[in-house]
C-alpha cells in the first residue's frame, strides 16, 4: 500500500506542476499581449500629439505666409500719377513708360491716354462729363499709371522717386496719397509683429508638447534600457534604436499633419477662389520641408536627452 501511495502523490504532484506551468505560460502569454498593446497604443498617441502639434505650427505658417503674400499684393497696389504736360509729343511718353518698366522698383507702368483717362473718369461719375463741356476741349492731360513693387512702397522711396521724375521736362505732375501709403505701410507691420510673436509662442508651445510626449513614450520603456544597460550593452546601442523610433514617429507625425493642411488649403480655396491669387507654391513647399525637418529634429533631440537621463539614472530611481 505504501508504494502505491508514494506513486500516487508523485503523479499528483507532477500533474500539479504541469498545470500550474501551463498557467504560468497563459499569463506570460497574456501579459505579453497587453505590453505590446499598451507599447501600441502608445506609439500611436505619441504619433497623434506629434501631428497636432505640427498641424498647428502649419496652420499658422501657413497664415504668416497668405498674410505675407497679401500683404505684397497691396503694397504692389500702391503707386502714383505722372502727369504729362498737354504739348508732350506720345513718343516721349512712351519712351518714359519703357524707361521706367526697365528700373528694378517698377512692377507695371501703363501709359494712360487722354481718351482712356475720359473714359474712365466717365465710368467713375457715371456719365459723360465731356457733354457738359460743349465744344471745348478736352481738359484732362495724358499720364502714366506707375505700380512699384513691395519693398518700395513707402514713401520715404516714392518721395525720392517723385523728385527724380519731377526733373523730366515733360513731367507736369506727380499725384499719390501719401497718407493712404504711410496708413498701409503702418498696419501691415503691425500684423507682422503680431503674427510673428504668435508663430514664437506657437513654436515653444510645440518643443515643449512634443517633448513632453516623447518623454512620456520612453518613460514606459525606462526598465528595457536598464535591463540592456546591466547585461552589459553599450549606450550607444541602447540609445541607437530608441533615436530612430522617434525619428520616425516625428516623419511620420509630420506626414500627417501635411495631409491635414493640404486639406485645409482644399477646402479654403473652394470655399474662397481669391485665395488662388495669394497661393505661392515655393513657400508652401519650404514650409512643408521645414515641418518634416522640424518633426525629425524634435522627435530626435528630445528622444535622445529622455534616453540619457534614464541610461545615467540609478536602479531605484526607476520606479519614483
Amino acid at each position: 500500500m505504501l508504494p502505491a501511495t508514494i506513486s500516487t502523490g508523485k503523479e499528483g504532484t507532477s500533474q500539479k506542476n504541469v498545470f500550474l506551468s501551463q498557467i504560468q505560460r497563459i499569463m506570460q502569454q497574456e501579459t505579453e499581449k497587453s505590453n505590446r498593446r499598451q507599447l501600441t497604443g502608445s506609439y500611436i498617441t505619441s504619433v497623434a500629439s506629434i501631428m497636432l502639434v505640427l498641424f498647428m505650427l502649419g496652420l499658422l505658417g501657413l497664415l504668416v505666409l497668405h498674410a505675407q503674400k497679401l500683404s505684397e499684393h497691396i503694397r504692389e497696389n500702391i503707386g502714383f500719377e505722372i502727369i504729362m504736360k498737354a504739348d508732350v509729343k506720345e513718343a516721349e511718353i512712351i519712351r518714359m513708360q519703357k524707361m521706367l518698366d526697365a528700373t528694378p522698383y517698377v512692377k507695371s507702368a501703363a501709359y494712360i491716354t487722354k481718351e482712356e483717362a475720359t473714359r474712365r473718369l466717365s465710368a467713375d461719375l457715371g456719365e459723360d462729363f465731356i457733354q457738359w463741356l460743349g465744344n471745348e476741349e478736352n481738359p484732362l492731360l495724358p499720364s502714366v499709371d506707375v505700380r512699384f513693387k513691395a519693398a518700395w512702397a513707402n514713401n520715404d522711396s516714392l518721395a525720392v522717386i517723385a523728385d527724380e521724375l519731377m526733373q523730366q521736362t515733360i513731367v507736369k505732375e506727380i499725384f499719390y496719397q501719401k497718407s493712404l501709403v504711410h496708413l498701409i505701410n503702418q498696419n501691415v507691420q503691425r500684423i507682422g509683429m503680431v503674427l510673428f510673436f504668435m508663430s514664437l509662442l506657437l513654436l515653444v508651445i510645440a518643443i515643449a508638447l512634443i517633448n513632453n510626449t516623447i518623454r512620456l513614450s520612453v518613460y514606459a520603456k525606462r526598465f528595457l534600457v536598464k535591463s540592456m544597460q546591466l547585461v552589459g550593452a553599450t549606450e550607444s546601442f541602447i540609445r541607437r534604436p530608441f533615436v530612430w523610433s522617434g525619428i520616425l514617429q516625428g516623419v511620420l507625425g509630420a506626414f500627417l499633419a501635411i495631409v491635414l493642411l493640404n486639406l485645409v488649403l482644399y477646402v479654403a480655396v473652394n470655399n474662397l477662389p481669391e485665395l488662388l491669387l495669394l497661393q505661392d507654391r515655393p513657400r508652401v513647399i519650404l514650409l512643408y520641408a521645414a515641418i518634416f525637418v522640424l518633426g525629425m529634429l524634435l522627435t530626435g533631440i528630445s528622444t535622445q536627452l529622455a534616453i540619457n537621463k534614464y541610461l545615467r539614472s540609478k536602479t531605484d530611481k526607476l520606479f519614483a
